[in-house]
């Protein structure tokens, strides 16, 4: 990297929760109907490391990435936000939210941890957002994917949105969350890679139209949004689109916003990438000043042990003030992380 001395912060890093936590952990009324997943074998499938689950072997792992930092979401819990039982959902985030809580007591600093707060009732997901923001959690996880009765445009959203801008938490929408194609366990051949492309850009650019289209970030102007492991190389055509479209036809056919699209997504919409040149490309002259990157660890997409020389390909070319805008000022700026106060790591070998 051009800037030395710099704390590389990943804005998408994950945990990887205990199989049995919700089985051992929810109220007896939904111990039957926990879900309980298949033990861990560190280095096979999403569990390469067990800084997964130990914060301590975590640190180990940063410093061989290079890393000072990590914003955390879930592995497993993440198919939980397709739940259609609204109480086993709450119920099952809440054990999330503690485990989480006490894996970040670690190192509050470097470890950033993103609760996940349950939208069915909007009462109880802001006393949960609440309890969490006491806990030293920030932010909020909600589905990307809402359910279809529950959709984004609606106004049974908006004392949530509330909530975040009073709190300053901002919102992440994380790819496989909700009730979408990821539900559809069978999906095999040529069709996954329909749904690791096709369909999943259509659900982050869906729930981005409907927050924009629908006015919900012109009324909430202090609310922030996260788009998390959607990557980012896509975004500046769209936004594009949506501008020229909204100018050709706003008189005919005014939607509830009084600007251009993009102008939100500017303002307010910030997005994480960790594998993705086409991205670093477009920093040149869009988006500077709210992607970031990310290395998605300890998941077999992450570019660990490696995530500094991935930096130097997808942003060495950039100027030094800006490959510092994306690995580190953008993301402490987002989740109040005082970046003078993070270490800066030596990376080790692996």
């Amino acid at each position: 990297m051009a800037v030395p001395n710099v704390p590389i912060v990943s804005s998408d890093s994950h945990v990887m929760e205990p199989v049995d936590l919700w089985k051992k952990g929810v109220p007896d009324k939904y111990r039957e109907t926990a879900p309980l997943f298949p033990p861990h074998q560190v280095g096979e499938g999403f569990q390469q490391h067990a800084g997964g689950w130990d914060p301590r072997a975590r640190m180990k792992e940063m410093e061989t990435d290079g890393l000072s930092a990590e914003v955390l979401y879930p592995t497993l819990m993440l198919d939980l936000f397709a739940l259609d039982d609204a109480g086993l959902q709450e119920a099952c985030f809440r054990v999330y939210n503690d485990w989480l809580i006490d894996y970040c007591s670690a190192d509050p600093n470097r470890l950033i941890g993103i609760p996940a707060v349950p939208v069915y009732n909007i009462d109880n997901g802001i006393k949960e957002l609440e309890r969490c923001r006491k806990a030293g959690l920030k932010g909020a996880l909600i589905w990307q994917a809402p359910h279809s009765d529950l959709p984004f445009k609606s106004s049974h959203y908006d004392k949530f949105w509330a909530a975040c801008e009073d709190l300053d938490s901002p919102v992440s929408l994380h790819i496989l969350t909700g009730h979408s194609y990821n539900k559809d366990k069978t999906r095999a051949g040529v069709e996954r890679y329909r749904g690791s492309v096709n369909l999943k850009l259509m659900d982050i650019a869906n729930g981005l139209f409907e927050l924009i289209f629908y006015g919900v970030l012109e009324r909430h102007p202090k609310l922030k949004i996260v788009s998390v492991e959607n990557e980012v190389g896509w975004m500046p055509w769209i936004f594009q689109q949506w501008d020229y479209y909204y100018n050709r036809f706003k008189k005919e056919n005014p939607p509830p916003i009084t600007r251009n699209p993009s102008s939100f997504v500017k303002d307010q919409v910030y997005s994480c990438f960790f594998n993705d040149h086409v991205c670093g490309e477009n920093l040149k002259y869009w988006g500077q000043d709210t992607v970031m990157w990310s290395n998605d660890f300890p998941h077999p997409n992450s570019t660990w042990p490696n995530s500094l020389k991935i930096i130097e390909r997808d942003l060495g070319h950039l100027p030094p003030e800006i490959q510092r805008k994306i690995v580190c000022d953008n993301v402490c700026r987002l989740y109040n992380v005082d970046a003078a106060k993070l270490p800066r790591v030596e990376k080790k070998a692996a």
